[in-house]
């Protein structure tokens, strides 16, 4: 099951393409439940009326984009959508250029390897690769968290332009999951400006009980985001000042990756909004 708590509300104030942006709307909500929901379920989390709600899940079911169970009474991803996204992954993923980076850095460090990407305020994991001695953690390939109190969250939020970065603050839940969660907004620009100084982020147990991490940016030669790698351990194996260590290996692997990816193209990670204030994060 989706861990509620993490997942941000979606931007209310987006322009949407009349009912094709009200259906991919009623379709990231369906698929962000992480299990088969009820219509009242997806209902109560939506803010479209009883009557379109229906009709859009009904068009969305006719055309195989969801799948309905009669028996339970349930939605679900259907064949097609899932089609479609092996073939968006297949495409236009960071994991093919990553792949070998990744196994490299998992190997060099004997921990465990993520990459990710922004997916509108969260954090969507691209790729894992298990330490030799794997732990159980929240991450897996397609799963989405939160961006402000993961590594890979913070690394990609302070290399973002301001307006950006802003509106992916403000939709932040700022759930306090551990003591030491980020819980405001200020406490979190204070965290991003320190990771813009060093290169790299870490979390420090702010998601997980005993899961802390390092995380470095992957960016284009002009500064725009395209994910981030991360190498994850506990603190039963290791402590910050260890993880520290390993950041030049993990600012390497980035550097590596974003170096390869500039052959490819890759669509924005993150919605791009305007940036009024005309300032730009390094």
């Amino acid at each position: 099951m989706a861990d509620t708590a993490s997942i941000a509300a979606p931007d209310r104030t987006a322009v949407f393409d009349g009912t094709v942006g009200k259906a991919l709307d009623v379709l990231d909500q369906v698929a962000g439940f992480g299990r088969p929901v009820r219509f009242s379920d997806v209902l109560a989390a939506s803010a479209y009326p009883k009557p379109t709600l229906y009709r859009l899940l009904q068009t969305l079911v006719s055309q195989n984009m969801l799948a309905y169970d009669p028996d339970h009474q349930t939605y679900a991803p259907g064949a097609r959508l899932v089609r479609l996204a092996h073939a968006a992954w297949a495409q236009s993923s960071l994991v093919q250029v990553a792949s070998p980076h990744l196994v490299r850095l998992s190997q060099a460090t004997q921990e465990t390897v993520h990459l990710a990407q922004l997916d509108h305020a969260q954090v969507l994991y691209l790729a894992k690769r298990n330490a030799a001695r794997p732990v159980e953690m929240f991450s897996q390939a397609g799963k989405v968290g939160p961006a402000y109190c993961t590594g890979v969250g913070k690394a990609m939020l302070a290399c973002l332009p301001d307006a950006e970065a802003e509106a992916i603050i403000a939709q932040q839940s700022f759930h306090r999951f551990q003591p030491g969660t980020l819980t405001t907004p200020a406490a979190l620009r204070r965290e991003l400006a320190e990771i813009r100084g060093r290169g790299y982020a870490f979390d420090r147990e702010e998601h997980e009980a005993g899961i802390i991490c390092i995380a470095a940016p992957i960016l284009t030669p002009a500064g725009r985001v395209l994910g981030a790698v991360s190498v994850t351990s506990t603190t039963a194996r290791t402590d910050l000042d260890g993880l520290a260590g390993i950041a030049p290996q993990v600012c390497a692997a980035a550097r590596a990756i974003a170096s390869e990816a500039a052959n490819w193209s890759f669509p924005d990670a993150a919605p791009r909004q305007p940036n009024t204030t005309g300032g730009t994060r390094p």
